[in-house]
């Protein structure tokens, strides 16, 4: 059974159409990247599988239930939609203190989880005085309260500096490893490419693809690129099998849609001079580009 199960659900935001149909399953035991153009719909996605927002259409059940019919929800899901609604004037253990006592959580968890975030430290220090990161951290802390078998991040890597980011993968991993689910929404295309098992991509609202993250990024097209003090004379010879090319400064050309037996071929035969030959494979931020191109940049 999938951890999380989203079936045509779909949300109407007067004429807007937030979610569509929308369509997908989080296998239990892997890390779910949940990525789409701003504006995609998937903060409200996450609201839905949540129970904070009623969709017009559709299930999203969690452990096979809805999120409101599950007992003691944050024993199985924790979940992090944004790093804020921090009294200011409590320190880090009185606030979590508060989330432990309206999710029925013993206090004692408290520290725990304080140390599992790496703010064991910063136990007795108000929250207004914390940097975004730390508030991420305190924010993941809350959600680790139940010990759910489940966590809903959306953006966790904001306000992490590159080290916080090697330690959230890290950390997300280990739950992973111990038979936990993460799905998490992120910008960071390049992390969730080192980090996630699978991917779901959607636009307008509406699933685009789903898979591996192996899987999804061998959906982009293939490229060689090349240094040649004779790159028109490359340039040429490509052209005229029909590859697509480009110049990337004055001696590199980009064969687009080949692998280097194409393009090994178009240089013996031309008697071009080559310095370096590389095959590139698209990465996922390549593939989602290309698969969400005419979204554009709307919010």
């Amino acid at each position: 059974m999938a951890a999380i199960s989203v079936q045509g659900l779909t949300k109407q935001f007067g004429d807007v159409a937030a979610v569509d149909d929308l369509t997908f399953d989080v296998p239990s035991g892997t890390i779910t990247g949940f990525i789409g153009p701003n504006g995609a719909g998937k903060t409200t996605t996450l609201r839905m599988v949540l129970g904070l927002v009623r969709p017009n259409a559709g299930t999203a059940l969690v452990d096979g239930i809805p999120y409101a019919s599950l007992d003691r929800p944050s024993r199985h899901v924790g979940a992090v939609l944004e790093a804020s609604g921090f009294h200011p004037g409590r320190t880090a253990r009185d606030h979590l203190r508060v989330l432990a006592g309206r999710g029925g959580v013993p206090a004692s968890r408290v520290d725990d989880v304080l140390a599992e975030v790496d703010l064991a430290g910063a136990v007795g220090r108000r929250v207004g005085g914390f940097s975004l990161g730390m508030k991420q951290r305190l924010a993941l802390a809350g959600a680790l309260l139940g010990d759910p078998g489940i966590l809903v991040l959306d953006e966790p890597t904001n306000g992490l500096d590159p080290a916080g980011v090697h330690w959230l993968r890290s950390f997300l991993r280990s739950r992973v490893d111990e038979g936990r689910t993460v799905l998490v929404s992120s910008h960071l295309l390049a992390e969730l490419a080192l980090s996630a098992d699978s991917v779901v991509i959607i636009k307008r609202g509406r699933l685009v693809v789903q898979g591996p993250v192996s899987e999804i990024m061998a959906v982009g097209t293939a490229a060689v690129r090349v240094r040649t003090p004779q790159a028109d004379q490359l340039r040429t010879a490509l052209t005229a099998r029909g590859v697509l090319t480009q110049m990337d400064g004055p001696d590199h050309v980009v064969a687009h849609g080949v692998g280097t037996e194409v393009v090994g071929q178009a240089v013996a035969d031309a008697g071009v001079v080559v310095y370096e030959m590389s095959a590139q494979r698209p990465d996922l931020e390549d593939t989602f580009l290309a698969l969400t191109a005419d979204e554009g940049s709307a919010s």
